[in-house]
């Protein structure tokens, strides 16, 4: 049974940088995608970023250029690296985990209903 808690979370203030970790516990090398999403108060949940287990990324295009996401399979943990934050990056942020591959697949293309294994979220608030 996999098992994906996320850590990182906080309060900064707009252009500040937070790093995001999820650590599974699990089969995670079964796990070909892992992915963020967010979700931001009355708005439904959106990709931010994937990693196939092939080190292939995807990112939203509203983060484009200011987050990276990396995977450490010796620590069995995902990161998310974030840069330049702004209020809009307000949200809840989980991270999400699946057997099957999404490479050629874009993360505006994956949804909720595409992964089957959730972490509880962490709560990233940027102020201006």
């Amino acid at each position: 049974q996999v098992q994906l808690v996320e850590s990182g979370g906080g309060s900064v203030q707009a252009g500040g940088s937070l790093r995001l970790s999820c650590a599974s516990f699990g089969y995670i090398y079964s796990m070909s995608c892992m992915a963020w999403f967010r979700q931001a108060p009355g708005k439904e949940r959106e990709g931010v970023a994937s990693f196939d287990s092939d080190g292939i990324t995807s990112y939203a295009d509203s983060v484009k250029g200011r987050f990276t996401v990396s995977q450490d399979n010796a620590q069995n943990s995902l990161y998310l690296q974030m840069n330049s934050l702004k209020p809009e990056d307000t949200a809840l942020y989980y991270c999400a985990a699946r057997y099957t591959s999404c490479r050629g697949i874009a993360i505006q293309g994956l949804g909720v209903q595409d992964f089957g294994y959730w972490g509880q979220g962490t709560q990233v608030t940027v102020s201006s």
